[in-house]
C-alpha cells in the first residue's frame, strides 16, 4: 500500500484535530500537523510531504508568505500546496489562484469532501465505506461539549474586548486581539456543528480586516453583537450544535 504524507498547517488546534482525524480515515495517508508558517518550512524540508494543506490567515507568517518561502527553496518548491481559507468567496478563491497554490478548500469543510479533494490531488482511490466514514467523521458528544465550553470562554473574551473597543484610547490593539478570536471561530465552529457561529464570525472577520479606526466602526460593532448573540444561543445546552 502506498503511503502519502500530508502536512497540515493551521494555527487553530481544533481545525488541526478535525483535519487530522478526517484524513486518518484514509489508510493511504500519513498526517503531520504544525501550527505556524515557520514550523511548516522546517517540517516540509525535513519530512518532504506529498501535499501541504496550508491556512491562509495565520499570525506572524501567513499562508501566502509561507507558500512563497516554500516555492523559493529547491527542496520544497515542487510540493503541491492547497490553501485552507475561512468562508472563501469567489474573489478570494481567485486571489488564491494567483499565488501559485494548487487549489483552495473553504472552511468549514465537509470531512468526506476534504478527503476526496486530497485524494484528487494525490490521484488516490480506495475511499472508506460511506456509512462508516460518516460515522467516524462526526465529532463525538464529548468533543461537541468541549467546544461548547470553548464558546463560553470565547464569549467572555469577546465581551471584554467589546468593552475595550468602546473605551480604549488605542483601539487597534483591541482590534488585533479581537481578530485572533474571531478568525479562529470562523474556521473551527462549523466543524463542530455550530454553523451560524461560523457564519457570523466570518462576517465579523471581514469587517475587522476592513476597519481603519474611522470608518465601518458601526459595522464592526454590530457584527460583534450578532456574533455574541449567536454564541449565546449555540452555547446553551438545550441548543447544542450536534447530536452524537
Amino acid at each position: 500500500m502506498t503511503a502519502y504524507r500530508i502536512l497540515v498547517v493551521d494555527d487553530e488546534p481544533d481545525i488541526r484535530k478535525v483535519v487530522e482525524r478526517s484524513l486518518a480515515r484514509d489508510p493511504e495517508l500519513t498526517i503531520r500537523c504544525c501550527a505556524s508558517g515557520e514550523a511548516a518550512l522546517e517540517d516540509a524540508a525535513d519530512w518532504l510531504p506529498d501535499l501541504i494543506l496550508l491556512d491562509v490567515m495565520m499570525p506572524r507568517m501567513d499562508g501566502p508568505t509561507t507558500l512563497a518561502r516554500l516555492r523559493a527553496s529547491p527542496a520544497t518548491a515542487g510540493i503541491p500546496v492547497v490553501f485552507l481559507t475561512a468562508r472563501a468567496r469567489s474573489e478570494e478563491l481567485e486571489y488564491v489562484a494567483t499565488l501559485r497554490a494548487n487549489g483552495a478548500i473553504a472552511k468549514p469543510f465537509d470531512p468526506k469532501a476534504l478527503r476526496e479533494a486530497v485524494r484528487g490531488h494525490l490521484r488516490a482511490a480506495a475511499p472508506a465505506a460511506p456509512a462508516e466514514a460518516e460515522r467516524l467523521d462526526a465529532p463525538t458528544a464529548e468533543e461537541v461539549a468541549g467546544f461548547r465550553q470553548r464558546l463560553r470562554a470565547d464569549a467572555a473574551t469577546l465581551k471584554d474586548l467589546q468593552a475595550r473597543l468602546r473605551s480604549d484610547a488605542r483601539p487597534f490593539a483591541a482590534r488585533d486581539d479581537l481578530w485572533t478570536v474571531v478568525h479562529r471561530l470562523a474556521g473551527a465552529a462549523g466543524l463542530y456543528g455550530f454553523d451560524q457561529v461560523s457564519v457570523q464570525a466570518a462576517v465579523l472577520d471581514r469587517a475587522i480586516r476592513a476597519w481603519d479606526g474611522a470608518t465601518d466602526a458601526s459595522r464592526m460593532a454590530n457584527g460583534l453583537a450578532a456574533l455574541l448573540d449567536e454564541i449565546d444561543r449555540a452555547a446553551a445546552p438545550a441548543r447544542a450544535g450536534l447530536v452524537a
